[in-house]
């Protein structure tokens, strides 16, 4: 039986982080537990190379977007690879065969009468490149709505209002999990407006066919991916896969793109009269520190650090488990490395290692004959059909959890029954017990494995090889796993440790050294993109202005605060080079925060006690996480670097200057 299904695919703004990691990671686990049900299995991938964005992105690097595309695009293709996931399809939007699909689909709906010519003035969220209402407008950050008036194409979306709600309604789990159900549910009842599916004043992007003056909308484009990677716009035999494929059995993605693919999604393929996916599954958000991930706040976290200090199957297994999949969950890095203590080296690893090794010591490496089942065997087979349940229904945490307790109680059971005492019995029970408690404790270890190995596969295909079975978990059917199926007589391999103890501390200090060193290499592969970025943040100039200043009445002048300060604190912002964090005493109750642009040219120590100058009545702003209430005075030097303002007179803390 085929099952097809996809990942979002990811825009390449940015270099993969471990938001983008955690949803692979879970398609893959859906591969492979799927694959493990007996079905042929189809994993696309991909990324989203055109729009706003890439080419601002572009432009700022100093390349051509498509220069930078390539660039980004193979650093996602790269780490993906490096992690071990195995996808089938990776299909970027700038390929000529995606942009045969595009046309495709938009000549089907053209004939179909749900696409018009007309001019929009509409506010624009130019990150999410969408239209928005002006409630969405007034919770958006100002700095990305603007307001936009051009010639586009639109498709008619209010025209498949009752179509979608008559689909929800069919097909309850279209859309999980509920809650997301319902919010999909809530904004298309309220009402739906045609949707703009063209930019005349973008280049960067698929042209139409029937006019090319107009490149298409980046959602019509990226979501069409999901077909284009499986042949769709191509013909004969190229085209079988989408044929045999299609339509999608699952879309992952973030909840932040769900309405995209719940709303937009069914639409457009209902106007090109295309089967509907079956169903699409919105996860959450990680948490971090400082709240949701973003390059504003600092808080960026890459999957690759993680994998080089405690491997990608930590890591899935510390997702997986520790996140109920749909619901947002909380990231530690602390709580990584103690999961991984706890569970892995502590619980699947100390079971591996202690059955094999006393199979080793008491029987010459070879599995015991039992002299019958016990309540052991009950509790595993319960475990079979739990995990597999959970599993299907994507319920990863409660699965894993289910694993968890039967290595728990089988480490109960062998402390418990006490192999190291029963091999020093004489009499015939003892004997039989002994053989018949390893072979229960080694019988779970492979039980267990075959579960877990969709979520770890590497490291359930070590302790397989350790067990001395035959294949390999790839081929092992789940619904045909059941107790009583490991042959005894049959030969061990060497028993070796696959999840050595970790010291927390040591860890999760390596992981953010190696988190520093990923940013430099982002930086490598993004160029001048970050620097530019830097720069944006920094609240002092370190460069003179390439022409003079507009001459100012005295009536602007006196609008701006100056006054004199004294610096109670300085130390520099984590992960962002030029900046320092200063509290500076302006003679109010409280410490001004003020976040400066100058820590390559002032050590932080020498600023402590130091009068400065500073802007007092300008807008707070947020860098790196932190507040910044002001704005340090400073001069650029003859290297680019800034001088800070100074008092040759004692000048009294709080004085305005004028």
């Amino acid at each position: 039986m085929k099952y097809y299904l996809t990942t979002p695919i990811y825009y390449v703004n940015a270099t993969p982080h471990i938001g983008h990691a955690y949803t692979t990671a879970v398609a893959d686990t859906i591969k492979r537990f799927r694959r493990m049900l007996g079905d042929d299995v189809h994993l696309t991938t991909g990324t989203d190379e055109h729009g706003t964005n890439v080419e601002r992105s572009a432009r700022r690097a100093e390349w051509e977007p498509q220069q930078f595309a390539d660039r980004v695009s193979s650093a996602f293709r790269s780490e993906w690879d490096e992690l071990g996931f195995e996808y089938d399809s990776f299909r970027r939007t700038t390929d000529p065969n995606h942009a045969k699909a595009v046309q495709e689909i938009f000549k089907r709906c053209l004939e179909n009468g749900a696409i018009y010519k007309d001019s929009y003035t509409g506010k624009y969220h130019i990150s999410d490149e969408a239209f928005v209402t002006d409630e969405e407008a007034a919770q958006a950050d100002p700095d990305k709505i603007i307001t936009i008036t051009e010639e586009n194409y639109f498709f008619r979306l209010s025209a498949y209002q009752d179509k979608l709600l008559d689909l929800y309604r069919r097909q309850p789990d279209f859309i999980r999990p509920e809650t997301r159900r319902n919010e999909v549910l809530s904004f298309v009842e309220s009402g739906l407006k045609d949707l703009s599916i063209s930019r005349s004043t973008l280049k960067w992007g698929i042209p139409l066919p029937n006019d090319p003056e107009h490149v298409f909308y980046v959602w019509f484009d990226a979501l069409t991916t999901y077909m284009s990677a499986i042949g769709y716009g191509e013909e004969g035999e190229k085209r079988e896969p989408w044929e045999k494929l299609w339509p999608a059995d699952l879309h992952l993605v973030g909840k932040e793109i769900l309405r995209f693919h719940a709303v937009y999604w069914p639409a457009f393929l209902m106007a090109a009269h295309l089967p509907l996916p079956k169903q699409i599954y919105a996860h959450g958000w990680l948490i971090f520190q400082g709240g949701k991930m973003s390059k504003s706040k600092g808080n960026i976290v890459r999957a690759k650090p993680i994998h080089k200090v405690i491997g990608i199957e930590g890591l899935r297994y510390y997702l997986l488990r520790d996140i109920v999949f749909g619901q947002d969950g909380n990231f530690s890095s602390e709580a990584l490395v103690k999961r991984y203590n706890a569970d892995l080296a502590n619980g699947l690893g100390n079971l591996a290692s202690r059955t094999l090794s006393m199979i080793h010591r008491y029987f010459g490496g070879e599995v015991p004959e039992p002299a019958g089942d016990d309540d052991l065997a009950a509790r595993a087979s319960e475990t079979i059909d739990a995990t597999r349940e959970h599993f299907k229904n994507l319920d990863f945490s409660r699965g894993l959890e289910t694993v968890w307790a039967l290595i728990g109680t089988a480490d109960k059971y062998i402390v418990e029954h006490k192999p190291w005492v029963l091999i020093k019995g004489e009499d015939e029970a003892s004997k039989e017990k002994l053989r018949t408690v390893l072979y229960n404790a080694a019988e779970v270890l492979r039980i267990v494995t075959a579960l877990v190995y969709p979520v770890m596969p590497k490291s359930a295909e070590k302790i397989w090889n350790q067990l001395g079975l035959e294949g390999s978990l790839t081929d092992t059917r789940l619904d045909d796993l059941q107790w009583g199926q490991l042959a005894a007589g049959s030969k061990i391999g060497e028993s070796e440790a696959v999840f050595p103890r970790l010291d927390v501390e040591e860890s999760v200090k390596k992981m953010q050294q190696l988190e520093d060193e990923a940013l430099k290499e982002q930086a490598a592969i993004m160029g001048k993109q970050l620097e530019a970025a830097e720069k944006d943040e920094s609240l002092a100039s370190t460069e003179a202005d390439a022409e003079p200043a507009p001459k100012i009445a005295i009536d602007d002048f006196v609008k701006v605060e100056m006054r004199v300060g004294q610096v109670k604190t300085a130390e520099k912002v984590k992960k962002a080079d030029k900046l320092l964090h200063l509290t500076v005493d302006i003679g109010e109750p409280e410490p001004r925060s003020i976040v400066a642009g100058i820590a390559e040219a002032y050590d932080p120590d020498t600023l402590v006690g130091r009068k400065v100058a500073i802007v007092a009545n300008l807008k707070p702003r947020k860098l790196r996480g932190l507040v910044s209430d002001g704005m340090i005075i400073a001069a650029a030097g003859d290297d680019g670097k800034p001088n800070l303002v100074s008092f040759v007179e004692d000048a009294p803390i709080g004085a305005r200057l004028s």
